[in-house]
């Protein structure tokens, strides 16, 4: 079987070195060479053809943004990123992401080398994901346009068409989202089509602590709803968007006739936190009926058995398409699970969940 052929990219000669070793020690991936700068790794994409690069996002003589913008242009190939943990490496990040990297890596700003040591199953996790992730070419868009990845054009979301607004009872449900590898664009594009009477909308997105408040923080500058970083114990409210915090669990729970957000610190599941199962498991028991599921792009099965626990609870679940997915692994395994009532490309996901609510019979919810 061939070995997974990776290009190192970054100005560190110790990093350089750390993530050569990472990768050298396992039997199915080999490090084809390390480059101190775009320039040099341009030559370098073009003598030994890799299967992924690792790319740091702060580099000398052309920063990494803009070396991924052009290779994305160009050349198209899978890309993670290599961050820092702060506010800035942040933003930086999450517009990698939109420009088609498929994952990220955020290092620490002191102890580099015993802080990548122990991030090194995470590091090779992520590169074997990246070697089998659908990348897109980057083509440029007018303002204001969104992308469906690799879709093909009956993918696209259709012009959204004047309409009454929403049912009051429609936003008694709350939708769940729970999304990883890829799941920060496929969020977007989830998020953006929502009127600002939109339901409630909880989301899971597997992220370490750091990114999610620059994540939550251009969603809500793109979005007509708000959205922000959840708190505990705040209310869950129609119109908004509430983001588990990075390397912590988010689930719902009822104060009186009110649902609100629990945010907290218990040991990660599936060998997540955030965890989409844990979010998904409280809404089969709190929501029931009035939960709308959506499982996005993502490596693994997390949360898809506790999707399935929220369709016997009397939720309707909508999973992204293969073709749409950067990732393919938890739309899979919900799907496996008999989890989803229907399977959609991206791009189709929120005017369907929006036509559904529209349509909803009257009766009787939950108050929130």
């Amino acid at each position: 079987m061939a070995k997974i052929r990776v290009v190192v990219v970054d100005d560190s000669a110790l990093v350089r070195s750390l993530l050569t070793e990472i990768i050298n020690r396992q039997p199915d991936m080999t490090c084809v060479g390390a480059a101190a700068d775009p320039l040099v790794a341009r030559e370098m994409i073009r003598e030994t053809s890799p299967d992924v690069i690792t790319l740091d996002v702060e580099m000398p003589r052309m920063d990494g943004l803009e070396f991924l913008s052009r290779l994305m242009r160009l050349r198209p190939m899978p890309v993670v990123m290599v961050s820092t943990l702060t506010e800035q490496g942040a933003e930086i990040t999450l517009r990698a992401l939109e420009m088609g990297a498929v994952d990220f890596v955020a290092k620490p700003r002191i102890g580099v080398s015993a802080g990548l040591q122990e991030l090194a199953g995470d590091i090779v996790d992520k590169i074997r994901v990246a070697a089998a992730a659908h990348v897109r070419r980057l083509a440029p868009t007018p303002a204001g346009n969104t992308r469906v990845p690799n879709a093909t054009p009956a993918a696209s979301a259709p012009a959204e068409p004047a309409r009454a607004p929403l049912p009051r009872l429609s936003t008694e449900k709350i939708i769940c989202i729970g999304a990883s590898t890829g799941g920060t664009e496929a969020i977007r594009e989830v998020l953006t089509p929502m009127p600002a009477d939109a339901p409630a909308i909880v989301i899971t997105q597997h992220m370490p602590a750091g990114f999610t408040t620059s994540f939550a923080n251009r969603l809500d500058s793109l979005c007509k709803i708000r959205v922000q970083e959840a708190r505990d114990g705040q209310r869950i409210l129609p119109g908004h968007a509430y983001i588990a915090p990075g390397g912590r669990h988010l689930r719902i729970d009822r104060s009186g006739s009110n649902y609100v957000a629990v945010v907290e610190d218990t040991e990660p599941v599936n060998r997540h936190r955030p965890s989409v199962e844990v979010l998904f498991r409280s809404a089969a028991r709190i929501l029931g009926p009035n939960a709308i599921g959506i499982m996005l792009t993502g490596m693994g099965g997390d949360g898809a058995a506790a999707m399935r626990e929220m369709k016997d609870a009397g939720s309707y679940n909508y999973v992204q398409d293969e073709a749409s997915c950067v990732v393919f692994g938890m739309p899979r395994m919900a799907i496996q699970h008999g989890a989803a009532h229907e399977v959609l490309p991206l791009g189709q996901i929120a005017p369907a969940v929006l036509t559904r609510l529209a349509s909803a019979p009257a009766g009787v919810r939950h108050r929130i």
